[in-house]
């Protein structure tokens, strides 16, 4: 049996009882029912994704997965593909977004080179896990072979194992100049919505080539004829190497009962091809902010997950997560640490 075959065996549906009994702790607590909303809803799913009763975050790691893209070469992103790699240098150097709001949430960034058409030295902070060096142009023809898509997801479920521990937390990200248009193709693919209406405009391409965006997109899924039943199809046909890391490493995260978080509009295109293979996954998965990308909000709704935050944000990178692993870290001290009416001598709520 696979690494990836045996990782879907082993992820199993959260279990209510655990909900409940979280829900009677945070009743218990100095304060009116429900009334730290979300934040009560957040600690709850803490103790159901890691089966703790007295959760604690202890680790924080966010995995942004780095790849290039044949359909670059179409004219569909504002940027040249050598971004892609100057961007992982200045997410080693600690410079960019994702640095910055990581070490606001006290996280550790792992670069992951899964995909970039570049040959880097080994350097701090860079996990090397390529499998292509830049996917083929989806257009003309599938990105990748099916061997390579699955040897992308296993690569993120050996992660996710790797870095398993005691109160860890994860959280994902990207980096891929032209991925927003491999991940529009694969909502379209799951979905069934019109390329048009779950397509943005990523880096801030303007309508004319918006128009070519969506025109490139409805070729490659016409050329390919990707079948929805076979998440590994759509992957390797309109996906990208970065987008199956990220599928890997929740698929691996859910197998080891770890959280989650997602980022934005690429991750979660990840997160949907995890969801598809396994649709007990999403049970781990923590959806952090809702893009602006237009088809985000159709991935979200597909897997039933709401997000926490709206912030017109569409960077990637994992800070969308960063920022959800510090709303989380919230609820779970407010979940160990309030003290309860009992502890605290204060009176309950009337009859």
């Amino acid at each position: 049996m696979s690494k990836l075959e045996t990782t879907l065996e082993k992820i199993e549906p959260v279990d209510p009882a655990l909900l409940d009994k979280a829900q009677k702790r945070l009743d218990s607590l100095t304060k009116p029912k429900d009334s730290l909303g979300r934040l009560e809803e957040l600690a709850r799913r803490l103790v159901g994704i890691t089966g703790d009763l007295s959760f604690r975050v202890l680790k924080k790691t966010i995995f942004t997965f780095a790849g290039d893209h044949g359909v670059a070469d179409e004219g569909v992103s504002a940027f040249p593909t050598e971004v892609t790699r100057q961007m992982v240098f200045n997410f080693l150097r600690g410079g960019a977004g994702i640095n910055v709001l990581s070490r606001q949430a006290g996280a550790e960034v792992v670069v992951v080179d899964i995909g970039v058409d570049f040959e880097f030295d080994d350097a701090p902070g860079l996990v090397k896990r390529k499998v292509v060096s830049g996917t083929r142009n989806l257009r003309i023809g599938p990105a990748m072979t099916r061997e390579e898509t699955i040897r992308c997801i296993e690569a993120g479920i050996s992660l996710a194992k790797e870095y398993a521990a005691k109160g860890a937390v994860f959280g994902t990200g990207e980096m891929g100049i032209a991925n927003t248009t491999p991940s529009s193709a694969i909502v379209s693919a799951f979905t069934g919505l019109p390329v048009e209406e779950v397509t943005g405009r990523g880096t801030g391409v303007d309508d004319k080539a918006f128009r070519h965006k969506v025109a490139v997109i409805e070729e490659a899924l016409k050329v390919n004829a990707p079948d929805a039943s076979d998440p590994i199809d759509v992957l390797s046909k309109v996906g990208g190497a970065e987008i199956a890391g990220i599928a890997g490493l929740i698929l691996g995260a859910a197998s080891l009962k770890i959280p989650v978080v997602i980022d934005g509009f690429i991750s979660t295109a990840g997160a949907l091809v995890a969801y598809e293979l396994k649709p007990a996954a999403r049970d781990y998965m923590i959806a952090s902010h809702l893009s602006v990308e237009r088809g985000h909000k159709a991935m979200l709704e597909r897997m039933r997950l709401r997000p926490l935050l709206d912030l017109d944000l569409r960077l990637g990178e994992g800070t969308g997560s960063a920022i959800g692993i510090m709303l989380i870290e919230a609820a779970e001290r407010i979940y160990n640490e309030m003290a309860t009416f009992g502890d605290a001598g204060v009176s309950e709520r009337s009859s």
